[in-house]
């Protein structure tokens, strides 16, 4: 606990000092051991076109309410990186960094499981093939079986890696984002019903919309990826805001701005709003 709190006292003195400051372990390896205990996690950012020609528009799912975490909420697909996930990596990427090989590997299987698209895929799959390598990853829970029974060979250089968020509380989520570009928009996908209640596709911009208008609910971190992802006309500029900005852990903090509690992140990380009253944050 003693060692828990010092790592949360030095992150909040870091605010505002950038992101070298902030005490946490580089992007490619693991929270450290001695701290607080994190759950490995990833999402993917899905963009397609607009059928209109406008801003792109991103794959969201709203977590159905009787979830532990962001119960009722929109964001993006996602979930924790299992043993399994590793092992794959492993086994098809022994010459990369494990902790993010096997987060996006994670990120294209929990995809998958929630929404019935599968990304990343070298060759074309039908509609058919997904919906049947859905339920056989369902009933498995191993994508290595699933890309074996097809004959599928993953893609995982399509997953660009975008940031990396871990709040430093006990079982807080130690969540990789990547973006990935679909191009098209004809896609089958339909929702889990078990952890997810809805999908919809939406700009960044409208969801942050949404939000205001109260039609949707997004945690901390959902909107301020958002906020950045509504600066982008297309992926080509997601993937140079990404080359400008190198990725570092994010652990939002505490900071206290005229008697009130804001919840904030690090400048130079390539986000235009870094933090709102702690209030009217909801955090998971």
């Amino acid at each position: 606990m003693a060692a828990s709190i010092a790592i949360l006292l030095a992150g909040l003195h870091a605010i505002g000092n950038g992101p070298a400051m902030f005490p946490s372990a580089p992007s490619h390896l693991p929270m450290p051991s001695q701290g607080v205990r994190v759950v490995p996690a990833a999402t993917v950012v899905i963009f397609r076109h607009a059928a209109d020609g406008g801003p792109p528009e991103l794959l969201m799912v709203q977590r159905s309410d009787g979830m532990r975490f962001a119960g009722g909420a929109a964001v993006f697909p996602g979930g924790r990186v299992d043993p399994a996930d590793h092992d794959l990596a492993r086994q098809l990427l022994p010459d990369q960094l494990e902790e993010i090989a096997a987060a996006r590997i994670a990120a294209v299987r929990e995809t998958l499981e929630e929404t019935g698209l599968l990304i990343a895929i070298r060759t074309p799959v039908t509609a058919r093939e997904a919906v049947a390598a859905r339920a056989m990853l369902l009933e498995t829970g191993r994508l290595d079986t699933v890309l074996a029974h097809f004959g599928w060979e993953l893609d995982l250089g399509r997953l660009a890696f975008f940031a990396h968020w871990c709040p430093l509380w006990e079982g807080a989520f130690d969540t990789r984002f990547f973006v990935l570009d679909l191009g098209t928009g004809a896609v089958d996908v339909t929702v889990d019903a078990t952890e997810n209640s809805r999908l919809f596709w939406t700009s960044a911009a409208d969801a942050l919309a949404m939000a205001d208008r109260g039609e949707i609910a997004v945690i901390f971190p959902t909107r301020r990826n958002l906020e950045r992802l509504a600066q982008y006309a297309g992926h080509a500029e997601a993937l140079a805001d990404i080359a400008a900005h190198p990725v570092h852990r994010i652990h939002p903090a505490i900071e206290l701005r005229d008697g009130e509690e804001w919840l904030v992140i690090p400048d130079g990380l390539g986000y235009p709003v870094l933090g709102q009253l702690k209030s009217s944050a909801r955090r998971g």
